[in-house]
């Protein structure tokens, strides 16, 4: 018992203070707090690791004090996955996984990050063996990465590691929930009998009744068109599709010198592929650059350096690259290996769609560049004389005259007709100085010279 009464009255200052300072976990109650909640139910990819970035930035400004995470996925890539584990993890929000109805391979790992998991009946987790986009299991390497997060999360939650060690390992055995050769799959009353998950209920209400948050307040994530369209292109398929619209409309420009429409339609899917990359985070400032600096050696080699060289090589390099690495999650060079093919797996699809924009320009280029709807939205890249395009008068009082070459033609040079210099060109390769020459046509500027033969009459 407390006698001295200047103590007990700064306690009891102390204690008011407490109770009374915003965000005070002692003054805020189960009853008065704040849930937000938002929706994974897409595959784990890049689309579900920007939602859940949003999500959480999102709790924090409402002074969120719950996060709960409603979980109906089959899966997905493993570097976005563990990307929003890692998201769970590091966060200050108690964070509630509700399985409603799947949470299979990467969902399992989103799951296991969370403080509390609860699921519907007839809901599953588990099997979370690392595959390829075929289905087809991956080398043990990935595996073993894949047991190690697995293991590594449930610890971090107090769950049973052997359990979620099974989910990827079918030689993990398991007295009464598997045998050896099959990967574990648990169904809500088994997680539940294991200590795997915290309850069965049957909606996100019954949640919160059971964790006390009755009376809790609720905030859920609203996805907008602008999400909707961001989430579509950073879909794998039309980043392909963005980048054989780039390669493609960069041929054509150069294969058709002042086209103009061509390299609007590469500069639109350049800023459609790199704009969704750089909001999410994903492409870097240095990223941008090399795939410019790589547009620029390739200009310069086709209009500057006569031939391919290394100029030509190197912007290919560039390009290539500044594609592939804003596809992947980096810092400055920095690769966390979270999924060790997915570099590889960024420049196949890159190089793969570089391929094919090319091989489809060799194939239709010439049709399209042609096609009368094309020609409507481009400058004519060719004059015709037949047309009545000229770019000097012709001379023709000049055909067949005589002249003198007045330097070496090799092939062109300057002749003179009647005290007059005129630019010529040897029709015969090459002419000596002070050779008679003849006039044989009029193109241009340029005057069309042969030798003179000694019994050449005209």
């Amino acid at each position: 018992m407390i006698k001295d009464r200047s103590l007990r009255q700064w306690l009891s200052i102390g204690l008011l203070i407490a109770l009374f300072l915003p965000g005070s976990a002692i003054g805020k109650t189960q009853e008065t707090a704040t849930v937000y909640q938002y929706y994974l139910s897409e595959e784990i990819g890049p689309a579900a690791w920007r939602k859940t970035e949003k999500a959480f930035s999102a709790a924090k400004a409402h002074h969120a004090d719950y996060i709960l995470i409603e979980i109906n996925t089959y899966g997905g890539m493993l570097n976005y996955a563990d990307s929003i584990r890692t998201k769970i993890l590091e966060s200050e929000l108690k964070t509630i996984a509700f399985i409603n109805h799947n949470a299979a391979s990467a969902g399992a790992l989103v799951a296991l990050a969370c403080d509390k998991i609860y699921m519907v009946k007839g809901a599953s987790i588990g099997a979370a063996s690392v595959v390829n986009p075929q289905g087809e299991v991956m080398p043990e390497k990935y595996q073993s990465y894949m047991r190690s997060l697995m293991r590594a999360t449930a610890e971090a939650k107090g769950r049973d590691p052997r359990v979620a060690e099974a989910f990827v390992d079918p030689d993990v055995v398991l007295p009464e929930l598997k045998e050896a050769g099959k990967v574990l799959t648990l169904t809500t009353q088994e997680a539940l009998k294991i200590g795997m998950i915290n309850g069965e209920v049957v909606s996100s209400t019954e949640i919160l009744a059971k964790e006390g948050l009755k009376g809790a307040s609720i905030t859920r994530y609203q996805s907008t068109w602008v999400d909707s369209f961001i989430n579509f292109l950073i879909n794998p398929a039309v980043s392909s599709v963005l980048i054989l619209l780039i390669i493609g409309g960069i041929y054509f420009e150069m294969q058709t010198p002042g086209i103009g429409f061509a390299l609007i339609v590469a500069i639109i899917a350049a800023l459609l592929f790199f704009a969704p990359l750089y909001i999410q985070g994903l492409a870097d400032n240095w990223e941008i650059a090399l795939f410019i600096i790589g547009i620029i050696l390739l200009l310069l080699e086709v209009f500057v350096i006569p031939g391919f060289g290394v100029a030509g090589i190197l912007g290919i390099i560039a390009l290539v690259c500044g594609l592939a690495f804003s596809m992947v999650p980096n810092q400055n060079f920095n690769f966390q290996p979270v999924e060790p093919n997915q570099v590889m797996t960024s420049f196949v699809i890159v190089i793969a769609a570089t391929i094919a924009s090319i091989i489809l320009c060799v194939i239709f280029g010439k049709s399209i560049l042609r096609s009368s709807a094309f020609q409507r939205l481009v400058l004519a890249d060719e004059q015709q004389s037949g047309k009545g395009y000229v770019s000097s008068v012709r001379n023709l009082n000049l055909i067949n005259k005589e002249g003198v070459a007045k330097t070496a033609l090799r092939p062109s040079g300057k002749i003179e007709i009647e005290g007059k210099w005129y630019d010529a060109v040897a029709l015969d390769g090459f002419i000596d100085k002070d050779t008679i020459v003849y006039v044989e046509k009029h193109e241009n500027y340029n005057l069309f010279v042969r030798k003179k033969k000694d019994d050449q009459v005209y």
